[in-house]
């Protein structure tokens, strides 16, 4: 079989890409747009403003545990008309994220992973951030994870641990992203971790410091670990 033009390849290429796009949501909110256009997931809904009062909701389904990106555009014009806080000449969005857990998997873990360029880490000095320096004065919470982290370098990521989500079941995350010189686009991966037979070790101990039924007692009695297959960044 002879191989196939190069130019086929890019026109089949360029159509696949077109395709998909063309079965993407865009919601708009607070000025900017949220786009589920890379495919992997179902944006449902994305409400709200972006101020602490009255944050962009942002509800989706996953069907898979394979990582996600939502594409996020807008911020200079959202910053022009001061749709979000008004005033305030940078990106400062508090954000709910409500996701479904379509999949057959139990999640163990959820991270969050901002990006301006698609596929590759915000370091530092790039300005984007998770709230790194603490503007918006409240705390990061999941309703179905007991603790958070945010990791710093070589990317900028917050992981959500010890708990879990079944299948059919949806977690609540909290969250806040700024940036004093904003971008166009900049994009938000999403990762489910999953829970693997084996066993969390001091689970047990960590449980016992919370009311019977909660969180961490079900992780407990699951005597399960949570295991991040697809990012070879993460040690676990």
């Amino acid at each position: 079989m002879k191989p196939l033009p190069a130019l086929v390849c890019l026109l089949l290429a360029l159509g696949l890409v077109l395709g998909r796009q063309a079965h993407a949501k865009v919601w708009t909110a607070g000025g900017l747009t949220f786009s589920d256009e890379l495919g992997g997931f179902r944006l449902i809904s994305v409400s709200g403003r972006g101020s602490i009062e009255d944050p962009i909701v942002i509800v989706e389904e996953l069907t898979s545990i394979k990582p996600v990106v939502l594409v996020i555009r807008g911020q200079q014009d959202r910053a022009r008309k001061d749709e979000v806080i008004p005033g305030r000449p940078i990106l400062y969005l508090a954000v709910i994220k409500i996701v479904l857990n379509r999949s057959k998997r139990v999640w163990g873990g959820f991270d969050l992973e901002l990006q301006q360029e698609l596929g590759s880490p915000s370091p530092y000095g790039d300005g984007l951030s998770f709230d790194q320096l603490g503007g918006f004065g409240a705390r990061l919470h999941s309703d179905r994870f007991a603790t958070n982290r945010q990791i710093y370098e070589p990317y900028d990521r917050v992981r959500f641990e010890i708990g879990s989500v079944d299948p059919g079941a949806q977690a609540r995350f909290r969250f806040f992203i700024t940036d004093p010189t904003p971008v166009e686009e900049f994009y938000l991966l999403q990762e489910p971790r999953l829970l693997m037979a084996g066993g969390l070790q001091g689970a047990a101990r960590t449980a016992a410091q919370f009311p019977r039924g909660g969180i961490l007692a079900s992780v407990a009695s699951r005597r399960d670990r949570v295991l991040g297959p697809s990012d070879p960044r993460i040690g676990y």
